[in-house]
């Protein structure tokens, strides 16, 4: 004898049950595909993290390098002001589009072991998409250009999505360390 379409799966839980799931087959708030979401703060510093790594050599550039009021830059001193102002937005397009659309992680989102995700898969998302999000997000400061409502978003939202992350579909989750063998 065959079973049915649904048969032996266990049922849904009983509606407003205590304790009972938001829906059957629904994982709870904080957690997507088995894992859990990124908290807002881990979000915020990861960031920060990269903001800090990719801005640090313009701005050497402008404290060491900058000769003062009325004085001038030789040569040398130019080229090397330009070089470490070009390095600057560099190494955010391979740390925020190539590395974390390769691997989910940008090197913020390494420290804080948190990564992005596709929504539909959780595989990584690829460069294109890596940067679509990151230009996307000029929608999270939209709402209110004092109160940027789209950044705070993942503090309510059951996924912890900005609107970015909505649009392209994305989330950002805990990255689970590997077992350290006994």
């Amino acid at each position: 004898m065959t079973q049915g379409y649904g048969e032996g799966l266990p049922p849904p839980p009983p509606q407003g049950a205590a304790g009972a799931v938001p829906g059957w087959g629904e994982e709870r708030p904080g957690r997507f595909m088995g894992h859990d979401l990124a908290g807002w703060l881990h979000r915020v510093v990861a960031y920060l993290i990269d903001v800090v790594i990719a801005f640090t050599p313009p701005f050497a550039a402008g404290v060491v390098l900058d000769p003062g009021p009325g004085a001038t830059m030789s040569g040398t001193t130019s080229v090397v002001y330009l070089l470490l102002w070009l390095l600057g937005p560099a190494v955010w397009v391979y740390n925020r589009w190539v590395l974390q659309g390769r691997s989910g992680q940008s090197w913020g989102k390494q420290v804080m072991s948190i990564r992005l995700a596709r929504a539909d898969d959780g595989q990584a998302v690829g460069g294109a998409i890596a940067l679509l999000r990151d230009l996307a997000h000029l929608l999270d400061a939209l709402p209110c250009i004092l109160f940027p409502i789209g950044f705070l978003w993942p503090i309510w939202d059951a996924r912890r999505q900005t609107f970015a992350d909505k649009i392209m579909n994305t989330v950002v989750v805990v990255r689970r360390r590997p077992a350290t063998a006994p």
